[in-house]
């Protein structure tokens, strides 16, 4: 096990946020494109067929957290109910004032029906794309139990990992071919909605935590075998579209479970492409100090900074984008699908800049949880 008693600052970390939250921007702007379109129309197969290769995103944002989890408390003695304190209070605040706005957004409330939808979305974050916070706050919670089990069995890392995956495997062939066929009305809210329990993403929060401990010599796995990774990729990539048509055409699942991300063939395509972003990162961190541009070190770095508040605020930019949208004078669906790219553009450039407003403009911080003040006195 590797320990250091000095933290060094690795710019690919920067380079995996920014590139995880830009995922997740492109899979939600390409759910609003294929929510104007025909469902009976070939653009929309063709983004529903190609849409589940970007799913991949939410598990490397759920591998970064671990990452850096990791990377910030195992190598020292860890306070729980500091930590505790410390994590609550970063993420609670941001959540509930989102929460709240994005409630008020609905308009026409009176103040009762106000707070009831307010502490529904706060306590079910069941609206939003908020299941992420839920998720993490859940970590939050275990994550002391996960560094005890890391220590406490110091040896036995690798044995660990090869669990945690035998685990997530068994859980997904399970969600996906057993549970359908079981009656769950009846079952705890994180057991019916599984989307929304930690549990369901164990593996890759315990594959950051793994990577953070024996970093160097998993940055030497990578860098080894960063090409066969990228081919594997590649094929895995392709292959999501056949298992969409596996899924529609002889499974017969809904379109939300075809394109569900809990499946066994997303969980291979998920850690190479995992990997192989980590390579890229990697290559970013050798690169930029002599090759690359300033504006692009300086976009990957205010964007790793910001990350977290751009999945807080997305929901701004992709209703300001539908609005655009609504107005066009045609709804053809070929020109839906060309555009995607300059919707995607642009709603990735209104939550990058909306984010950074609140970062440098006091008092907007605490929005993105990076409140001014506590900035000031950190520095």
């Amino acid at each position: 096990m590797q320990q250091s008693n000095k933290r060094v600052y690795l710019f690919e970390v920067d380079f995996f946020r920014i590139v995880f939250i830009l995922g997740v921007l492109a899979n939600h702007t390409t759910t609003l494109i294929t929510h104007k379109m025909a469902s009976n129309s070939i653009p929309y197969e063709i983004l529903m067929a190609t849409h589940i290769s970007l799913h991949f995103t939410r598990m490397g944002f759920m591998f970064v957290t671990g990452l850096v989890l990791f990377m910030n408390n195992y190598f020292k003695p860890i306070s729980v109910f500091k930590f505790w304190k410390k994590r609550y209070l970063g993420v609670l605040v941001p959540y509930l004032s989102w929460t709240a706005i994005l409630t008020a957004t609905e308009g026409h409330l009176s103040l009762s029906e106000f707070l009831s939808q307010w502490i529904h979305l706060s306590v079910y974050a069941d609206d939003y794309y908020m299941y992420y916070i839920l998720v993490t706050m859940q970590l939050y919670l275990i994550f002391p139990l996960i560094v005890w089990m890391f220590k406490r069995f110091d040896s036995y890392h690798n044995i660990i990992i090869l669990i945690s995956a035998i685990i997530q495997l068994f859980m997904l062939f399970f969600i996906k071919y057993q549970l359908p066929n079981i009656d769950t009305n009846g079952w705890p809210y994180l057991l019916k909605n599984y989307g929304f329990n930690v549990f369901v993403y164990q593996f890759y929060f315990i594959m950051g935590g793994y990577a953070a401990i024996h970093y160097q010599e998993f940055v030497a796995f990578i860098r080894k075998w960063h090409a066969w990774l990228g081919r594997a990729s590649l094929i895995c990539a392709c292959g999501t579209v056949l298992l969409y048509f596996y899924n529609v055409n002889i499974l017969h699942l809904t379109l939300n479970k075809a394109e569900e991300v809990h499946q066994p063939f997303i969980f291979i395509y998920d850690i190479v492409i995992i990997g192989y972003i980590i390579w890229l990162g990697l290559r970013y961190a050798d690169l930029r100090k002599d090759r690359l541009p300033k504006f692009a070190t300086t976009f990957v770095g205010i964007g790793a900074k910001i990350s977290f508040g751009i999945y807080l605020s997305q929901t701004l930019p992709l209703a300001l984008m539908f609005v655009l949208l609504s107005m066009l004078p045609f709804d053809n669906n070929w020109f839906l699908l060309i555009i995607l790219p300059f919707v995607y553009v642009l709603t990735a450039l209104m939550g990058y800049t909306l984010s950074y407003f609140f970062y440098k403009v006091p008092p907007f911080g605490f929005l993105i949880g990076r409140p001014q003040t506590l900035r000031k006195l950190a520095k």
